[in-house]
């Protein structure tokens, strides 16, 4: 019997939970969290999460998703510390594009899959 664990769902999931944390804090009990924004810091813990993500797909082999993952925390990480237009408009593309990817890959590779619960 094959057994294994979700490390991505993991790895998404304590990222949201620090991000929310970091988030929750800066709005209700103060705006930041050692001198440094709140909204920064969760958008850097996001960001972080991608790059964890992109680690570990290059580890298993997925370099195309690592790319992918790579590129969405790029974008996260330019976008979060953004004092100019040109600067948050780069992240925010490179999100999406790191993004899209993830997202068309994913819908593809579940359409491909034989369902086995019938």
């Amino acid at each position: 019997m094959d057994e294994s664990e979700d490390v991505q769902g993991t790895v998404i999931g304590i990222g949201t939970v620090v991000a929310l944390v970091l988030y929750a804090y800066g709005s209700f009990a103060d705006g930041t969290v050692l001198g440094i924004e709140a909204t920064n810091l969760a958008i850097s813990a996001f960001g972080a999460t991608f790059a964890a993500l992109a680690i570990l797909h290059g580890a298993y082999g997925r370099r195309d998703f690592a790319v992918a993952n790579g590129v969405a925390a790029v974008g996260l990480f330019l976008v979060a510390p953004a004092t100019s237009g040109p600067q948050t408009l780069g992240g925010y593309l490179l999100l999406a594009a790191g993004g899209a990817y993830i997202a068309i890959v994913t819908v593809r590779a579940r359409d491909e899959t034989p369902d086995v619960a019938g």
